[in-house]
């Protein structure tokens, strides 16, 4: 199931300005041996990405196609909803600082699990809502996980729990999605950035652990997004280039006159 882990941090490269490589040993990166990946799918794959990158304890997600046979599919082909595949996200996670069972309940609360559209899933979808786990441990966290989401909400979920390997004990690959799908609420609004940060292709964004975390700002559902704004430059200072910090300050700046507008309302 999993791809080698993001090289060790000493050799992370795209989220460093030139004179901040010394300090790469911060814990916002860990060393890749506490480091552990996970793939979901629920619907659209920019939501879920923006609900992830909020968590603390994600360092990274990519956005992508999974489950089907289609070697290296486009996004049109995976939308015709014949190659099996749907669009998934897969999170790498500190497994010291958040654990598999809360990556479950996140995603339980990203959509509506009850949806019975996610039903026609490779008739008349490439839509699903789907768990894929790599062992025994996480196979029983997500039913577990299920089980309580269910009894809440009283009604039939209709997500899937399902391997991410074959009987056959081939594991499924996961294939990275078009760079335009990537961290889509930054580069929605935001293209500044991802040019600061120097993020191009699909590879880098996925890769950017600052661009994880920004998506996550800009993309998900913080009731005080200008004091996540503020906590986000000074947690993350050290590591920004110092065109990103320019761009926030703006970007902060805007966002607490618009609020002052709306108190003086």
């Amino acid at each position: 199931m999993y791809k080698r882990l993001p090289k060790p941090k000493s050799q992370i490269h795209e989220d460093f300005s030139s004179e901040s490589h010394e300090i790469a040993s911060v814990d916002h990166l860990p060393c890749p041996e506490f480091l552990r990946e996970a793939i979901f799918a629920a619907g659209r794959f920019w939501e879920l990405e923006a609900a992830f990158g909020c968590l603390e304890g994600v360092v990274r997600t990519a956005v992508g196609y999974f489950g089907g046979d289609l070697i290296k599919p486009s996004y049109k082909e995976v939308s015709e909803g014949k190659t099996g595949h749907t669009e998934a996200v897969k999170v790498t996670y500190d497994k010291r600082r958040i654990s598999y069972r809360s990556l479950c309940k996140a995603f339980w609360a990203s959509h509506d699990p009850t949806n019975k559209d996610f039903l026609r899933f490779g008739i008349e979808t490439h839509y699903r809502s789907a768990i894929f786990y790599g062992d025994e441990d996480e196979r029983k966290a997500a039913r577990e996980t299920k089980v309580k989401q269910q009894m809440k909400l009283n009604k039939r979920i209709v997500t899937k729990i399902v391997p991410c390997s074959r009987p056959t004990n081939n594991d499924l690959v996961f294939y990275i999605a078009e760079s335009r799908h990537h961290k889509y609420y930054l580069q929605m609004d935001h293209i500044g950035l991802c040019e600061s940060l120097n993020l191009r292709s699909a590879e880098q964004f996925a890769d950017s652990h600052l661009a994880c975390k920004l998506n996550g700002l800009f993309g998900g559902d913080g009731k005080d997004k200008l004091q996540d704004l503020k906590d986000f430059m000074e947690r993350y200072d050290l590591l920004m280039p110092d065109k990103t910090k320019l761009i926030l300050e703006v970007i902060l700046q805007a966002s607490a006159a618009e609020k002052t507008l709306e108190l003086e309302e």
